[in-house]
């Protein structure tokens, strides 16, 4: 195993590090303070082709393989959680599940525009009482004629208010539970929709985060994803995706965490020395150090079976908790480190800490992740290889599948 970036890898770590050190860097704190989502970044990012990373370039995006994508998303959240949410919404849960399970118009019409940032994709899966419990979503899609009516409401969708096409989900038959589930396009300029975002966030204040409402929203049958009954399948390999996202970023914030600390070990001195002479300091910074490489190597080895085409659900699972879990350590031994100053705006380790609590949470929690590990190691869960898979990288052979 190779554990070195390619060249074209490193040369993508190091345009979105100078991006993130020029464009959000300067701003972070501001926006942060003021709960806005900066939408031009969106602009930006898609100027420099990362808005499409892993996709094909004959859809849009810029060919890239699985674990480029996951060092732009760990450089994103070096920066803040807010950027890396959009990209793991847009590319992550929207992009790819089109790449995945869309048929060749919808491609042409929604994946293309989305993977070159001309448009913004989002994800509509969470409601107010469906969130681990997938099943128990309320949304409902009844087909009239040629449309589907779809009526409910969605809660903690990022993007709520920026995003232009949404992937929702909603039954179309309610008797056969999670296999009546399906997955709709649905255009933000369709009558009966509308969004509203949600404030008073303990983090992730800088991002766009809200509820999406469906009052008889006529959709096209053409804009169903997949097959009736399918929108559970699709929805769990769309978290597939979202969490290997999720997982990169919380590396970037690990990255974030550790290098606050090292740059104030040096410049804070107690009892005549810096504080980085300490040993329970040094424990912490070594921490930190050991959970970003432990982080790392669990993406990479996802992102790997992800560019041989394989089934992924256990390594992502597996990346995504241990990587959350040591961002949330780590931001909470930053402010540690950082002392009465880490509980105040002056230095940046309050925000990671604000940031770090979220993706604990989101694109299934710590406890679901727990049980899952546990299920596969007692041999009550096992993978079966996904009906539609990812496609392999490179993409050398689609167009002759296409």
């Amino acid at each position: 195993m190779n554990f070195e970036l390619s060249q074209e890898q490193e040369m993508v770590r190091q345009v979105v590090r100078k991006f993130v050190d020029r464009e959000i860097q300067p701003h972070i704190q501001e926006w942060d303070e003021r709960g806005h989502f900066e939408s031009s970044i969106m602009k930006r990012l898609a100027d420099l082709d990362l808005m499409g990373v892993c996709i094909p370039e004959e859809y849009g995006g810029s060919g890239m393989d699985y674990n480029t994508l996951a060092i732009v998303c760990e450089e994103l959240e070096r920066g803040d959680t807010a950027f890396r949410t959009a990209v793991s919404v847009h590319t992550g849960l929207n992009s790819m599940t089109l790449l995945q399970w869309g048929n060749e118009a919808q491609k042409q019409k929604y994946l293309i525009p989305q993977a070159k940032g001309e448009k913004v994709g989002a994800f509509g899966l969470t409601e107010p009482g469906a969130g681990s419990d997938v099943a128990s979503l309320k949304t409902t899609a009844v087909k009239e004629g040629n449309h589907y009516i779809l009526n409910g409401q969605k809660t903690w969708i990022s993007l709520c208010d920026h995003a232009d096409y949404f992937l929702v989900f909603a039954y179309t038959d309610k008797s056969a539970e999670h296999k009546g589930i399906s997955a709709f396009i649905v255009e933000r300029t369709m009558p009966g929709f509308t969004s509203k975002a949600i404030k008073g966030k303990l983090g992730i204040r800088a991002g766009n985060t809200g509820e999406l409402f469906f009052d008889q929203v006529k959709v096209p049958e053409e804009n169903l994803l997949g097959e009736e009954g399918e929108g559970f399948k699709i929805a769990m390999s769309a978290l597939d995706n979202g969490r290997f996202t999720v997982a990169a970023g919380a590396c970037g914030q690990i990255l974030a965490c550790l290098e606050e600390s090292v740059k104030y070990c040096h410049e804070r001195e107690t009892f005549g020395r810096e504080i980085g002479k300490h040993q329970l300091v040094k424990q912490m910074i070594a921490k930190m150090e050991a959970g970003y490489h432990m982080s790392r190597l669990l993406v990479f080895k996802a992102g790997e079976l992800k560019n041989q085409g394989k089934r992924n659900t256990r390594e992502t699972s597996l990346a995504k908790w241990q990587a959350c879990d040591f961002a949330n350590e780590a931001a909470n031994d930053a402010v540690q480190i950082h002392g009465a100053y880490g509980y105040s705006n002056e230095y940046p380790v309050e925000r990671f800490l604000r940031n770090s609590k979220a993706p604990v949470i989101y694109e299934g929690t710590r406890e679901i992740h727990t049980v899952m590990q546990a299920d596969y190691v007692l041999g009550y869960r096992s993978d079966k290889p996904l009906s539609k898979g990812l496609p392999a990288w490179p993409y050398s052979q689609m167009k002759e599948e296409v």
